[in-house]
């Protein structure tokens, strides 16, 4: 970043700038081209990356913040810029410095967008293994910010064992195919569709073996990492809705007739709303602020984490999680209730926050981490690491 302007900042600035053509967008769909090179030209790609190879050094607590700032005015593009930044610690937890450090030293000078392709459910893909390189070959889905990307983080099965094997490739080499394909009702500027692999040359150093995917309690990091990314989005996501709806309310919305008030602002209903929204957003926000406290002090912990240790963080992020997938979720249905029937007009795209936090909390079942954190009040077991806990 240039100078000692703050990250946050820098985000609020790009946010004002994005929240002016998100709901255009959001109806266009396809990749925000100029907004991705906004982020690239901000600095904020290398926030994470610690100064010794060219980045900001910033801790996860303030780059989560940067994530919620975006997401209150474009979630799509908090989406793939958190998920830039967990492809980059995928690299970090899963491989030694001599792989990681080359990457995040052209990251932070080349202003590299990294990409998603991993995704651990769909084994479609297979790798090969040959003297001294691999192959991998088939169809991942759910490649968040895969388009436009100079890196991917991908996985494939282990023709042999079976097992997961994970790879930082270049997103230009031979053999890969981004496909424009994702056309769902809401994240719909994070190109979270399909990449094929035809024959992909997968070089020894490339692939993320040592210690490999959640081989360590350090390595287990990287699944509360993507959970406190996906938290920050739907927070921001729900006070984004508050804002427009308080905006509405103020401005737009008015008075139910029998309500014998002059301005819906004063109708105690519409307060009671407010009262109850204010209450959730609070609570979210002390949660995910302790998670992502949490967080970081386990990282700075690397290799002597423990698991024990690493477990209390689960809990944390796991509750922080629920939380703001119930507030958001409540707060983009609810928001209509305050601002009248006009707000529903097509053209407004409020129904945007509904939509985008929807689609991606489908992707992580409430009910699942419900049973974790049930496993942990009452048996004090704490949830198993995956790739989802």
């Amino acid at each position: 970043m240039s100078g000692e302007i703050a990250p946050g900042s820098v985000a609020l600035r790009l946010a004002a700038q994005f929240a002016l053509t998100a709901a255009e967008r959001d109806e266009r769909g396809g990749t925000p081209k100029a907004e991705r090179d906004a982020l690239r030209a901000s600095g904020l790609l290398a926030m994470s990356i610690p100064r010794s190879h060219g980045g900001g050094g910033s801790g996860w607590r303030d780059t989560l913040e940067v994530v919620r700032i975006l997401a209150r005015a474009d979630s799509s593009l908090a989406h793939v810029f958190g998920f830039h930044h967990l492809m980059l610690a995928t690299a970090r937890l899963f491989s030694q410095p001599r792989q990681w450090q080359p990457w995040f030293a052209q990251t932070a000078r080349l202003r590299w967008f990294w990409g998603n392709a991993l995704n651990p459910l769909d084994d479609r893909t297979l790798c090969m293994r040959h003297r001294g390189w691999s192959e991998f070959s088939g169809q991942k889905s759910f490649c968040s910010g895969a388009l436009d990307s100079e890196m991917l983080i991908a996985s494939a099965r282990d023709e042999g064992p079976g097992t997961l094997v994970v790879a930082a490739v270049p997103t230009g080499r031979t053999g890969i195919a981004v496909a424009p394909d994702w056309n769902n009702i809401g994240q719909r500027q994070t190109d979270s569709g399909s990449v094929t692999f035809e024959r992909v040359r997968v070089e020894h150093h490339e692939i993320l073996a040592d210690p490999g995917p959640l081989a360590t309690p350090f390595a287990c990091l990287r699944p509360l990492l993507a959970q406190l990314v996906l938290t920050s989005i739907y927070l921001g996501i729900a006070e984004g809705a508050f804002q427009d709806a308080r905006h509405y309310t103020l401005h737009e919305a008015r008075p139910w007739r029998t309500s014998g008030v002059a301005q819906a602002a004063e109708d105690p209903y519409v307060l009671g709303h407010y009262g109850d929204f204010w209450v959730g957003l609070e609570s979210a926000r002390v949660l995910l602020d302790r998670a992502a406290g949490h967080f970081d002090a386990a990282w700075v912990r690397d290799a002597a984490l423990t698991a024990a240790e690493r477990g209390d963080v689960a809990v944390a992020v796991a509750t922080a999680k629920v939380a703001a997938t119930r507030v958001g979720l409540d707060l983009c249905t609810r928001m209509f209730d305050v601002a009248g029937a006009r707000a529903t007009h097509g053209g407004l795209r409020l129904d945007r926050h509904w939509r985008n936090l929807r689609t991606h909390s489908l992707h992580d079942p409430v009910a699942y981490k419900l049973r974790e954190l049930g496993e942990w009040a009452l048996l004090q077991r704490h949830p198993e690491p995956s790739f989802y806990s």
